[in-house]
């Protein structure tokens, strides 16, 4: 349907992701397991949410994936 990439919510989306990563470096290592993670794949997973509804071959299924990946949020 669309070139994922080009999308400017999945642009915004990887913006995100690099700021939650940065963020979330210097957590205490008791977060390591906790927090941390949860918040790191949360981050990922918008991301491949928007490009894996980007490649359904519906409106449909690409909203679909946009409301999983905010739920993520």
């Amino acid at each position: 349907m669309h070139r994922f990439q080009e999308l400017k919510v999945w642009q915004k989306a990887m913006d995100l992701a690099v700021d939650v990563y940065t963020s979330t470096e210097n957590l205490p290592s008791t977060e390591k397991f906790g927090l941390l993670v949860q918040v790191r794949r949360c981050s990922v997973s918008i991301c491949s949410n928007i490009a894996e509804g980007a490649g359904r071959n519906s409106v449909g299924e690409f909203i679909q994936f946009l409301g999983v990946a905010n739920g993520c949020l």
